[in-house]
C-alpha cells in the first residue's frame, strides 16, 4: 500500500492527494504510474503485469499448508456465493393479457479487485473479491496490489489470485491503482466496477471516480461490536475485540453488556492478552477508541447496536437465537461463543468486505449481486396493446406530456 505520508503527502487531505493522482494518470497513463510506484512504493517497475514466471515462483514459495488453507477457504466462499446466486434468475411474466415483462441476469464484462498490501499481505481479500465475481460469471477479472521493495507483489497474494483464476495481476497500489482501473492506461484495461477495501487514499479515489466506474462501497476503518451478557466468557470476548483492533489504529472496538462484572473482567483480560500480542503496538493505539456500554437489559443492548450499525457484530449471550431477529443493522453477524468474527474474515463462506461508519443501515456487504446487472425487457402483442396503451395515454395526459400521449395513441389508429 502506498506510504502516502512521504513527500509532504501528509500535509494534504486524502481527497487532495487522490485528485492529483487521478489527474496525472488521466494525462500521462503508464508514465504517471511508474512515477507513483517510485515515489510511494519505492519500486522501479517497467512492466506492471505480473508475469507467468512470477506466478510460478510465487506458488512455489508459498508453504503447502497455506495453499491448502486458501483452497479450503475458497471452497466455502464459493459454495456460499453459488447459493446466493440462486436468488437471481431470468424470468418472464404476463402482466396483462398480451402484455409481457421480464428480466435477464447478466454478469459484468470486466471487474477490478483492489487488494491492499500495507504491512501485511491480505490473500483473504483476494478470495473475498474474486470468488463471488467468478461465480457471478464476470468475463474478465483483474487484481491490483501494491509492489514491495523487490518490485513485485507479496507471493501469497499472487498465489491466492492464481488459484482463484484471476485473468491479470498488476503491481500497482493505492489511489493510482484505482485510477488506472477506472480510466484505463496503456497497460491496464478500463473496468466496469472496482471492489475491495483500502486506506483513506484508496477510498477517496473510489469516491472521486464513482460514476466513471462502479464501486462496491466506501469502507472506513474496521469495526467490531460485541454484545455479551454475564454468561459470556471474558477471555473469548477480549480475544475477539483484540482480533479486529489489530487491523488499524483507527479501528472501532465496542462492548455492550448488561453485566458490570463481565465488563471489568474483559478489560483486565484485554490488558493481559495485549501484552502478549506481536501486533500490540498498533493494537494498543486502536484500543484508545474502545467503548464500553453498560445497559440494563439485552433488549437495550440490541437497540444500541442497531443505532451504531457496525461492521461486525458478535452475539455472546444466553438464548442468542431469540435475540437474532431483533438485530437489524450490521455488516455481518456472528452468533455464539464458537463463532468469532475471525472466521468471517477468512473462511466461513460469508464476505469480509462490509459496510462501516453506520452505513450498514442502508447498505450490505460484498456479494454476487455486486457483479451482476438486472436487465428488464418487455413486449406487447397486438391484441394486448389497446389494454395497456389506454393506461399510458391517461397518465401521460395527467402529466401534460403530449408527445408521450401521441406516441401511445399512434398505434391505436
Amino acid at each position: 500500500m502506498m506510504d502516502m505520508t512521504a513527500n509532504n503527502a501528509s500535509q494534504q487531505s486524502p481527497e487532495e492527494v487522490a485528485k492529483a493522482v487521478i489527474e496525472s494518470i488521466k494525462q500521462r497513463g503508464d508514465e504517471a504510474l511508474r512515477e507513483f510506484a517510485r515515489k510511494y512504493d519505492n519500486a522501479d517497475i517497467n512492466d506492471f503485469l505480473v508475469s507467468k514466471e512470477e506466478i510460478k515462483r510465487a506458488r512455489e514459495s508459498v508453504p503447502r499448508e497455506i495453499m491448502e488453507a486458501m483452497l479450503a477457504a475458497k471452497k466455502n466462499i464459493e459454495k456460499f456465493a453459488r447459493r446466493q446466486m440462486r436468488q437471481y434468475e431470468d424470468f418472464e411474466i404476463e402482466t396483462m393479457d398480451g402484455v409481457f415483462a421480464g428480466q435477464r441476469i447478466l454478469p459484468m464484462e470486466r471487474v477490478g479487485c483492489y487488494v491492499p498490501g500495507g504491512n501485511y499481505p491480505l490473500p483473504s481479500t483476494v478470495l473475498m473479491t474474486v470468488v463471488p465475481a467468478r461465480v457471478a460469471g464476470v468475463n474478465e477479472i483483474i487484481v491490483c496490489s501494491p509492489p514491495k521493495d523487490n518490485n513485485t507483489i507479496n507471493p501469497v497474494t499472487i498465489a491466492a489470485a492464481d488459484i482463484c483464476g484471476v485473468d491479470k495481476i498488476y503491481k500497482i497500489g493505492g489511489p493510482a491503482a484505482i485510477a488506472a482501473m477506472a480510466l484505463g492506461t496503456e497497460s491496464v484495461p478500463k473496468v466496469d466496477k472496482i471492489v475491495g477495501p483500502g486506506n483513506a487514499y484508496v477510498t477517496a479515489a473510489k469516491k472521486l471516480l464513482y460514476g466513471i466506474v462502479g464501486i462496491d462501497l466506501l469502507a472506513g476503518p474496521t469495526e467490531i461490536l460485541v454484545i455479551a451478557d454475564g454468561s459470556a466468557d471474558p477471555i473469548l470476548v477480549a480475544a475477539d475485540l483484540l482480533s479486529e483492533s489489530e487491523h488499524d489504529e483507527n479501528t472501532s472496538c465496542t462492548l455492550i453488556t448488561d453485566s458490570a462484572s463481565l465488563a471489568f473482567n474483559v478489560k483486565k483480560e484485554m490488558e493481559r492478552q495485549l501484552a502478549r500480542l506481536e501486533t500490540r503496538e498498533i493494537t494498543s493505539k486502536a484500543l484508545r477508541n474502545k467503548r464500553v456500554f453498560l445497559v440494563a437489559s439485552m433488549k437495550e443492548a440490541i437497540e444500541k447496536a442497531n443505532e451504531i450499525a457496525p461492521e461486525h457484530v458478535e452475539l455472546q449471550a444466553k438464548n442468542a437465537s431469540k435475540l437474532v431477529p431483533l438485530l437489524k443493522n450490521y455488516g455481518s453477524l456472528f452468533i455464539g461463543k464458537y463463532t468469532p468474527s475471525v472466521l468471517g474474515d477468512y473462511c466461513i463462506g460469508t464476505n469480509h468486505v462490509l459496510p462501516t461508519g453506520g452505513s450498514a443501515r442502508f447498505s450490505s456487504g460484498l456479494s454476487v449481486k455486486d457483479f451482476i446487472n438486472v436487465r428488464t425487457y418487455q413486449y406487447v402483442r397486438k391484441d394486448g396493446y389497446e389494454r395497456i396503451a389506454g393506461i399510458a395515454i391517461k397518465l401521460a395526459g395527467v402529466e401534460k406530456l403530449d408527445a408521450h400521449k401521441k406516441s401511445a395513441e399512434a398505434r391505436m389508429k
